[in-house]
């Protein structure tokens, strides 16, 4: 790196440059980011250890609870120590590191929520062949699928990133790094990096988006053939939460992606940024939660749990 750059380090613009805002988004976000931690570790937890919970759904859902926690750690103990300490300078392998661990949990993200989605299909279509074809080697084949090609995806991208010179002191104007921030402040032409990124994000999101929805095509179908109406709340309210997740996650990502990100579009991209980075990680386990039954009833079953061995001592 020292040879081709003649800077160390980036200053990163922020959300704010007024003291009075500054700590007002460092509590809100400080609280965000706990919260985000303490309610992913616990679905993470509950599904690991309450036996009731041990099938393939909640399998993919405690990935994506330690998914969220480990996406919202890349940005967010950065943000709040720029915030608090008013520094806005970020060191250029911190950068390349930050942008490897985001984009790497990004693309697992996509990949994970086509996997469940492939769940939520042979669990509506195929209900009587369900536990066959989601076996638990399946499933550990297909998060393990998940977690390596993203990594993988990620990796190509700050191979690239490796080869570009950064001359200048430059303003990176979001909270954190991402690769098109990077390629506009290069003093090297970034062309062969966004030929890269624009061709696997073509293939590969695209690709992810409609084998996403795809799936919803015969789930849906097959819920209109219920005849009981108790029997359709029940098949819809099983992939619904999924639906949710999977839209919000796809909004984000075409407003930071697919937006010009003109002078009047930035702040627009900087909102999107903390929705996607920040806000979807706690959103994702609370639409998932509040609405299913069996995870509410491990919780009480854990909190009983404790109670009694608190009664015994």
């Amino acid at each position: 790196m020292g040879n081709v750059t003649e800077i160390s380090f980036f200053t990163l613009v922020g959300l704010s440059d007024d003291p009075q805002t500054m700590n007002g988004l460092f509590v809100f976000f400080l609280l965000i980011y706990l919260m985000t931690v303490i309610i992913n570790l616990l679905i993470f937890l509950l599904v690991l250890t309450d036996y009731n919970l041990h099938n393939p759904m909640y399998f993919f859902l405690a990935n994506l609870a330690f998914l969220d926690m480990s996406y919202s750690s890349v940005t967010a103990p950065r943000m709040l120590f720029d915030l608090v300490t008013k520094s806005r300078s970020i060191s250029i392998p911190a950068c390349i590191s930050q942008v490897f661990f985001y984009s790497s949990f990004a693309c697992s993200e996509l990949f994970l929520l086509l996997a469940m989605s492939y769940d939520r299909y042979i669990a509506i279509c195929h209900p009587l062949h369900y536990k066959l074809i989601m076996s638990w080697r399946v499933c550990t084949h297909m998060a393990s699928l998940v977690w390596v090609a993203a990594c993988s995806i990620s990796l190509v991208h700050t191979l690239l990133l490796l080869r570009l010179s950064f001359c200048r002191t430059a303003s990176i104007h979001n909270f954190f790094c991402d690769l098109p921030h990077l390629y506009k402040i290069t003093c090297t032409d970034p062309f062969i990096n966004i030929m890269v990124l624009f061709l696997l994000s073509c293939s590969i999101a695209l690709g992810a988006f409609l084998l996403t929805f795809l799936p919803y095509v015969f789930i849906f179908s097959t819920i209109l053939r219920i005849h009981s109406k108790a029997g359709k709340m029940k098949a819809f309210s099983t992939c619904s939460s999924h639906i949710t997740v999977v839209f919000i996650f796809y909004v984000s990502l075409i407003f930071i992606y697919l937006v010009p990100t003109s002078s009047d579009m930035v702040n627009l991209n900087k909102l999107f940024s903390v929705v996607s980075s920040l806000m979807n990680p706690l959103l994702n386990p609370l639409i998932y939660s509040l609405r299913n039954k069996d995870l509410m009833e491990a919780l009480m079953r854990s909190y009983y749990h404790l109670k009694l061995i608190q009664a015994f001592r």
